[in-house]
C-alpha cells in the first residue's frame, strides 16, 4: 500500500458532505409555510378572497379581479419563458420541463379543458371562492369555509374511488 500524501484518496459516499439541498426539508417546510401565510395575508388584504369581488367580476362590473388574474398570468408566462431561456434546474439540480398539453382524441379538440373550465367557473361564481385560498379563508374568520372544503375533500376522495373507471 502506497501512502504517498500526495496520491488522494475519494471519501466515501457517507462521508460526503456536499448532499444536495432538499425541498422536504424541515426547514424549507417552514419557509413554505411561512410563504403560503404571507401569500394568504396579501390575498385578504388585496380583497382577492372577498366575495363581493368575485361576484363584480362575473357580473363584469369591475376590473380588479380580471388585472389580478391578468398579472398573474403575464408573470406566468414570463416566469416560464425564463426558466426555458435560462435551462433552469430544481434543487436537486434535475431539469425542469413542462409537458405539452394533451388535448385528447375526442371529437371536440381539448374538450376536457373546456368542460373542465366551465364546471370549475360555474363552482366558484356560485360559492364565491375558488379552492386555493379555503385555508386562508378559514383563517381570516369565514368559518362557513368548512363546507366547501369538506365537499372538495369528498370529491377527491371520490374522484380517486371512481378514477380507475373514468376514461383517461
Amino acid at each position: 500500500m502506497n501512502t504517498n500524501a500526495t496520491e488522494t484518496t475519494e471519501a466515501p459516499d457517507c462521508l460526503d458532505r456536499t448532499e444536495e439541498p432538499r425541498g422536504d426539508s424541515p426547514l424549507l417546510l417552514l419557509g413554505y409555510t411561512l410563504l403560503g401565510a404571507y401569500l394568504g395575508v396579501l390575498f385578504m388584504q388585496g380583497e382577492v378572497l372577498s366575495w363581493f369581488r368575485i361576484q363584480e367580476m362575473f357580473r363584469f362590473q369591475s376590473f380588479h379581479m380580471y388585472g389580478i388574474i391578468g398579472s398573474a398570468v403575464a408573470v406566468g408566462m414570463f416566469s416560464l419563458a425564463l426558466i426555458r431561456r435560462l435551462d433552469l434546474r430544481t434543487v436537486r439540480g434535475e431539469p425542469i420541463r413542462v409537458p405539452p398539453k394533451l388535448w385528447g382524441d375526442s371529437r371536440i379538440p381539448g374538450a376536457r379543458y373546456w368542460i373542465g373550465g366551465t364546471i370549475f367557473g360555474l363552482g366558484w361564481g356560485l360559492l364565491g371562492a375558488c379552492p386555493g385560498p379555503i385555508f386562508a379563508l378559514l383563517g381570516g374568520g369565514v368559518t362557513v369555509m368548512v363546507v366547501p372544503l369538506v365537499a372538495a375533500l369528498a370529491g377527491t376522495w371520490t374522484y380517486s374511488a371512481i378514477r380507475h373507471r373514468l376514461p383517461h
